[in-house]
């Protein structure tokens, strides 16, 4: 087992979210976000995508149907990262937020990629962001990638859409 690497082109395939109510969850990941309803599974489950995947994100209320969110400081899911293809495509989202007056907790540049985040209804973390290209990626003098938190240029990042 010592020195095993995960394969490269592995990726996360998927998320399944617990919430209190799915047509509230539908309405904040397709209604707002723009994912589309693939599935139902009566009025306890759904399965949403982007570009007609089987699905990227499951809903269902199993065993959280009318249940209050997870407490904040409980192990669990930290947050669900949505990657968008182009920055333009961050752009326009960070639009839609804005123009439903929709809650921002936070918005990143971390040198590799640059992010918004928020709550989904149920308070489940939600991270919206893009990737910089690998080869503008920071490294420092020995050429190690190097990450770090700064202020989002919102504003040039807003720009895009004029």
């Amino acid at each position: 087992m010592n020195g095993y690497k995960i394969p490269a082109q592995t990726r996360i395939g998927h998320v399944h979210l617990k919430v209190s109510d799915l047509q509230r969850s539908l309405d904040f990941y397709c209604g707002l976000l723009g994912f589309e309803k693939m599935v139902m599974y009566g009025d306890q489950a759904a399965f949403i995508s982007a570009g007609g995947y089987h699905h990227h994100i499951g809903l269902n209320t199993w065993q959280s149907k009318g249940a209050p969110p997870a407490p904040e400081y409980a192990p669990g899911l930290f947050h669900t990262a949505i990657l968008y293809p182009e920055r333009k495509d961050l752009a326009v989202a960070l639009q839609r937020l804005i123009d439903a007056k929709y809650q921002i907790t936070g918005a990143s540049d971390h040198g590799v990629s640059e992010a918004i985040y928020l709550n989904d209804p149920d308070q489940n973390g939600v991270e919206l962001y893009w990737d910089r290209p690998k080869e503008l990626w920071p490294k420092d003098e020995a050429g190690e990638l190097t990450m770090y938190t700064r202020r989002l240029d919102i504003e040039g990042l807003l720009g895009l859409l004029k």
